[in-house]
């Protein structure tokens, strides 16, 4: 009698494709499982909504006692009100930005993370996708719940305004734009400085300090550079009248938008260039 050797079908593991959608998935899952997410994002609503109804109810308050109104109140509007938490807010949504990659750095864990995905760029435009979405989220609710708190507050004063008050809109939504766009700076300058520290501090500076720096300028010269600073720039994205000297909405948003591209482009530059 004869043994016929029947040959098992060799098994075969299944291809896993790198694609976009699954590199989005892993940043998304990797940005939610943080427990420094959900503590900064709050931080960031927080200082929108509360900082946005202290501001509401001192005014409220100066009008109503009868005594001499603060002067850096004598011309707010329910909007600038509502939108006073926006500077710290800032802060907030632009440093978890940089966690989300210069903490990558600091741990090593994006050694993995580039392991898995070789090209690389990838990994940076679905880092500043995911988050630049969720910091857009983040500030769109907020600045619509304040703004909707303060109308409450600010009821039958000089700075009463309705969502239907020429310009409400639209500046709600530059003040969304500008937050979720700080959002991927940060996320860019985490990646390009690999640092922690370095990155917030340039965020700050860049921000903060630069602007005062410049106010140090003689006055013709600081009226040609002022408006085109990160800061200005975004915040003539969300002012419902704008002074002279600065710019319209839709330049602002324009110069802001470069000084993102800017930022990105460097940290895809480094990205792709430096080893991990």
């Amino acid at each position: 009698m004869t043994t016929t050797a029947v040959a098992k079908p060799a098994t075969t593991k299944p291809a896993y494709r790198v694609t976009g959608s699954h590199v989005l998935r892993s940043e998304t899952t990797k940005l939610w499982s943080l427990r420094s997410t959900w503590i900064t994002l709050g931080l960031g609503l927080l200082f929108l909504v509360a900082f946005g109804t202290i501001a509401a109810l001192r005014y409220h308050s100066g009008i109503t006692s009868g005594r001499q109104l603060d002067p850096d109140f004598a011309d707010a509007t329910g909007l600038s009100l509502s939108l006073f938490g926006v500077p710290l807010s800032q802060l907030a949504l632009g440093v978890l930005g940089v966690l989300v990659t210069a903490g990558e750095y600091s741990t090593g864990s994006i050694r993995s993370t580039l392991a898995s995905v070789p090209r690389r760029l990838p990994v940076l435009w679905s880092k500043a996708t995911v988050y630049g979405l969720v910091a857009l989220v983040i500030a769109l609710v907020g600045t619509f719940v304040t703004f909707f708190i303060g109308t409450g507050i600010l009821h039958n004063t000089p700075a009463a305004m309705t969502i239907s008050t020429a310009g409400v809109v639209r500046s709600l939504l530059g003040a969304t734009v500008y937050l979720g766009l700080i959002g991927v700076i940060g996320v860019a300058l985490g990646a390009l400085l690999r640092s922690v520290a370095g990155a917030i501090s340039a965020l700050v500076g860049a921000l903060m300090l630069v602007p005062g720096l410049v106010s140090l300028l003689p006055k013709s010269w600081r009226n040609s550079i002022e408006q085109y600073l990160p800061s200005n720039a975004g915040e003539s994205m969300y002012s419902l009248h704008h002074a002279p000297h600065t710019l319209s909405p839709g330049a602002g948003l324009l110069v802001f938008a470069g000084w993102t591209a800017l930022a990105l482009a460097g940290a895809a530059w480094r990205l792709a260039r430096s080893d991990a």
